[in-house]
């Protein structure tokens, strides 16, 4: 049995481009963002790599990746579950905020813990810890067991969210997380054994 994996952070967004806090606004892909999903999807054709299951958050950077990775494959009518716990992490008061501008405010020290701690939120937001919370047990109750079944399962989402996934398939640690990055439209594909551990890792670099 196949138990397929496969994680795709969104391709660069407009405020991606602009060094912006993004969190839950909705700002769309840039062009290079576009660029980086249709490579994405190419570079899984040529894989022989396609889907039975297709999980993404509820914010648009991450469907317009969905919908152009999964138009590269041929599967544009395959359903989508969108769900918002799967989102990115929400930044709060930084959210819109230039981080050059947020280190200038708060300076850059506090802004770096916030960035790369584990438990310190943001105000108003969530820490990495408070989004391992919501997405942990969506990916053990809804996406898990997809995979286990043997459904080819891709999940496409965010630097943050996607972090979740990484601490159970790779026993990152909370010192660890934060020093994990994922390039934007980048599959990494997972092999999953029968009791959920991975078996196989590639990353489908251009």
């Amino acid at each position: 049995m196949d138990r397929l994996l496969v994680l795709i952070r969104h391709g660069q967004s407009e405020w991606n481009l602009k060094n912006l806090f993004t969190g839950w606004k909705d700002p769309d892909l840039t062009e290079t963002g576009v660029k980086e999903a249709r490579a994405a999807g190419q570079r899984l054709k040529a894989k022989g790599v396609g889907f039975d299951k297709v999980f993404t958050s509820a914010l648009t950077r991450a469907q317009h990746t969905t919908n152009l990775v999964l138009e590269e494959l041929g599967q544009s009518d395959l359903p989508q579950i969108r769900d918002w716990r799967i989102n990115e992490r929400d930044y709060g008061d930084l959210s819109g905020l230039n981080k050059a501008d947020a280190a200038g405010k708060w300076g850059e020290e506090q802004v770096m813990i916030w960035r790369r701690s584990y438990d310190t939120p943001p105000p108003g937001g969530e820490s990495l810890r408070d989004t391992l919370a919501r997405v942990l047990p969506y990916y053990n109750q809804d996406i898990l067991p997809c995979v286990l079944r043997g459904e080819r399962t891709v999940v496409v989402a965010h630097g943050n969210s996607l972090r979740a996934l990484l601490m159970v398939l790779e026993r990152a640690t909370p010192e660890t997380i934060p020093g994990i990055e994922l390039e934007t439209g980048v599959p990494v594909v997972y092999r999953l054994n029968a009791d959920s551990t991975v078996e196989s890792k590639e990353i489908l670099h251009a």
